[in-house]
């Protein structure tokens, strides 16, 4: 049986140092993994998937976009749910939850744009607003952005509402500068990719905060998935691959699949936390 433990955390930009005590309340170990190169490469990958994936069931299955937005909530709500009850990273657990994360952030997008007429240049701004509220809201309540401390359902909840509307946000704005500008697809993704190098680099070499580069990161890659899911899925006419969506779904959720058990096996993405000889344990950032 796993140790049970409290964490009272002193938080800074380098980590979170943790003392372990018994305690009657709800425990966990980091619900989220590491930010290895493996996590980014599901993470886009789960993004096309939630653009074509969206598109296959609104379209090809002939659900329609209220029908097939029902059905991925449901979903994304169940799966969401086991991933609160569990009290550390599973793997399957996770990703799953991104996936579907990431169809229903299109769909609400979608539902906006398609069925309720609202312009993508004002989805782009509502979702840019509830996305920062909620940055606030979390950094008031706790103190800290940092992905390295969600152990607790309150860091969690904020954690997956932030995901949320980053997939939404990146939805809304990927299309509004693909479709509004009139640049393309592939030209986009190139476009997107630039950004994320910038803030690379801006990393790397000139000390960006590392919280500020994730999600700044991790914004970006949402409409960079989805120009990359439209490049490859849509028909040359329109500038794409032609693989259509279920060729482009099949082959990514494969690739998800196959290193979701990788990492599952391996468990290179999980947090380590020490125990020290006084009873500390200290989850690193």
């Amino acid at each position: 049986m796993e140790r049970q433990f409290s964490l009272e955390k002193t938080v800074d930009n380098s980590g979170i140092r943790s003392t372990a005590s018994p305690s009657r309340s709800r425990q966990m170990l980091n619900k989220v993994p590491e930010i290895t190169i493996f996590f980014w490469i599901i993470k886009i990958m789960a993004t096309t998937v939630g653009e074509t994936a969206a598109d296959l069931l609104n379209a090809k299955l002939n659900l329609g976009l209220t029908y097939t937005s029902l059905v991925m909530t449901v979903l994304f709500l169940i799966t969401l749910f086991f991933q609160f009850r569990a009290n550390k990273y599973v793997p399957r657990n996770y990703w799953l939850v991104v996936v579907l994360i990431s169809v229903v952030g299109t769909l609400i997008s979608d539902n906006l744009v398609d069925n309720l007429g609202v312009a993508l240049r004002t989805t782009t701004i509502v979702f840019s607003i509830a996305l920062a509220a909620t940055f606030i809201a979390w950094y008031v309540s706790e103190k800290t952005l940092s992905i390295h401390s969600i152990y607790t359902s309150k860091r969690e909840a904020f954690y997956w509402l932030a995901i949320l509307f980053t997939f939404a946000l990146g939805t809304s704005g990927g299309d509004y500068i693909a479709e509004g500008f009139k640049i393309g697809y592939l030209n986009s993704a190139l476009i997107f990719a630039a950004l994320i190098g910038i803030v690379t680099v801006a990393y790397y070499f000139f000390k960006l905060n590392e919280v500020t580069a994730f999600w700044i990161a991790y914004i970006l890659t949402r409409p960079l998935g989805a120009s990359l899911g439209d490049f490859l899925s849509q028909p040359h006419a329109d500038g794409g691959l032609n693989l259509g969506t279920e060729g482009t779904s099949i082959i990514f959720l494969v690739t998800i699949l196959s290193l979701v058990i990788f990492l599952t096996r391996t468990g290179m993405d999980k947090t380590l936390i020490p125990i020290e000889e006084d009873g500390s344990a200290e989850i690193s950032g």
